[in-house]
């Protein structure tokens, strides 16, 4: 069978077996150059590019089909769905009691600050920046009440921890869409 293979002939000699080798190889390297330009963002996701040259860009991409310069920019996937996060937090009231409170929160990211976030959080800033947010959050506000206010003033206590997390994860380009206590 080898005999046969090192017996064949190609036509214009060995500058014709020459010049198939350079055309498989150009058309092999053309095709992965044109596999390597085209990225896809998926329902429920935005990308922003980094690129080698000038860093992350501003420009958000939206769901589809996109094109990239090969080898020097590379998307940055996000998922921007809401998100749940349940937290606890051991936290003392006004009277000195220890309380221990879970509370459920729905996030995710602002669509529009998506490149600050990657440069200043990086991808996996919800779990950078809420825990710290939320346990900061409920110290501050639980420590105005006392334990038996805390179950009688729920739905006041559970309005400002939601006003004071609104206010504070908006410094980190989070979006909260809901604040609840889950266990008192």
């Amino acid at each position: 069978m080898f005999n046969r293979l090192r017996n064949i002939k190609f036509p214009g000699g060995s500058q014709g077996a020459l010049n198939a080798v350079k055309a498989i190889t150009g058309l092999g390297l053309l095709g992965y150059g044109g596999y390597e330009s085209i990225y896809t963002v998926e329902g429920g996701h935005r990308a922003v590019i980094y690129s080698r040259l000038s860093g992350v860009g501003d420009k958000v991409f939206n769901e589809g089909m996109h094109f990239k310069i090969p080898w020097v920019e590379r998307p940055i996937i996000f998922d921007i769905r809401t998100r749940p996060h349940q937290m606890q937090s051991l936290t003392g009231t006004k009277d000195l009691q220890m309380v221990n409170i879970t509370l459920r929160v729905l996030s995710r990211p602002r669509i529009s600050q998506l490149s600050k976030i990657y440069n200043q959080l990086g991808l996996d800033y919800n779990e950078r920046v809420l825990p710290s947010i939320v346990n900061e959050v409920l110290k501050q506000v639980i420590a105005r009440y006392t334990a038996a206010q805390l179950l009688t003033m729920r739905e006041q206590v559970s309005a400002t921890v939601r006003a004071n997390l609104l206010e504070r994860s908006s410094e980190f380009f989070i979006a909260l869409e809901d604040v609840s206590i889950v266990d008192l």
